[in-house]
């Protein structure tokens, strides 16, 4: 695998803009360029769905070994600031966006390692399972397109998001639910220097309500968070309104759930207690998931990464991805560590020679020596 190759592919898609719900371009680009190599990729229509300018892509490829397809997936969109992003390269290999934006290897460097390693496959004719691909739109806001998806497209129950940070090797077998939240507490105006007894004070109810819970890490498994908080409109006038609104991760669904409850019971008791009104607002974006150590896909890629030299090292995360939906379709996955570092940042960075040693990975899971 020719790391320059890589290298420019990757400097391509970079230079396109692709912030979540506007991958109109790169999905193009990318239908041009599998198509090079002899891969169509289909584009669905979950627009509506998304709010994305364009839809998911998919692309099944038949395979000369027996055996039951693979599933490699990655996102083309990227977190802002991605306006006018350039790769930066450096002598080491290192790839570097100028400063001012994302690079996108968070997971340009993900669509790089599956095109490469299917490139690969297909150019030196080399026997492989079935294989299945999704590059996915608005992975990054709780995973939008991979929600949209059809499944029933996808007859893979195994599959390898390239969507990781971490030393080539490692894979994400577990990650958490996520539930978003916001209390919003009516009480009411009035003067606070005449009449303060005349208002109900929203703040008020808030910070008692928010003293009593726990924050931070709650359990080795879980973690809790109230982000934002404003309200009121003078600072002498009783609080009218204040919205809270946090987030909870675990890496078991019901104590997230259960958690949540205890948050919004907490609220409610102390709106009621002062006599304010509180409209409570939840939402589910991911569910967690955990892929045995035994399973096929974790098996296979402890041998993929062996025929590397490397040792697969396993771990949970606390990040969600579209293997998370994924697993509620019954397709037993991981992530996999893609030579994406310091994501969501300005320094953000890649190394080509770990991409092109994830694209042999890949290519090592679809034609596994065992086989």
């Amino acid at each position: 695998m020719d790391e320059k190759r890589i290298a420019d592919f990757f400097a391509e898609l970079v230079s396109i803009d692709s912030p979540s719900l506007e991958e109109r371009e790169m999905a193009d680009t990318l239908k041009i360029k599998f198509a090079e190599i002899g891969v169509t990729l289909t584009e669905d229509h979950t627009q509506e769905q998304t709010g994305s300018n364009a839809g998911n892509l998919s692309a099944r490829i038949p395979g000369s070994l027996a055996g039951a397809p693979v599933l490699f997936a990655a996102h083309m969109d990227t977190v802002e600031p991605a306006k006018g992003k350039k790769a930066v390269s450096h002598e080491d290999g290192t790839v570097t966006s100028d400063g001012t934006t994302v690079l996108g290897a968070d997971d340009l460097a993900g669509v790089t390692a599956i095109y490469e390693a299917v490139r690969h496959l297909i150019k030196t004719k080399t026997p492989h399972r079935p294989i299945e691909i999704l590059i996915s739109t608005g992975e990054e806001l709780y995973c939008k397109g991979a929600n949209a998806f059809d499944y029933s497209q996808v007859q893979a129950k195994e599959a390898y998001v390239l969507d990781l940070s971490g030393a080539i090797g490692a894979a994400a077998y577990a990650a958490p639910t996520l539930v978003s939240f916001a209390a919003k507490i009516q009480g009411k105006a009035a003067h606070a220097g005449f009449h303060p007894e005349d208002g109900i004070n929203s703040i008020q109810a808030a910070a008692c309500a928010i003293a009593q819970l726990p924050q931070g890490h709650v359990d080795e498994s879980t973690t809790a968070n109230i982000g934002e908080i404003g309200g009121g409109s003078g600072t002498n006038i009783v609080s009218e309104s204040c919205v809270i609104e946090g987030e909870i991760r675990s890496l078991n669904h019901e104590t997230a759930m259960e958690l949540l409850e205890t948050y919004h019971r907490t609220f409610q008791q102390e709106v009621e207690k002062i006599g304010a009104k509180l409209v409570w607002e939840e939402k589910l974006n991911i569910h967690a998931y955990e892929t045995p150590l035994t399973s096929d896909a974790a098996r296979h890629y402890e041998s993929a990464v062996a025929e590397e030299g490397l040792t697969a090292a396993f771990e949970k995360t606390f990040g969600g991805s579209d293997n998370n939906v994924f697993a509620q379709h019954g397709i037993e996955g991981l992530v996999i560590a893609t030579s994406m570092n310091q994501v969501h940042s300005c320094a953000e960075y890649t190394k080509i020679p770990e991409i092109a040693q994830v694209a042999r990975i890949v290519a090592n899971l679809a034609a596994p020596q065992e086989a």
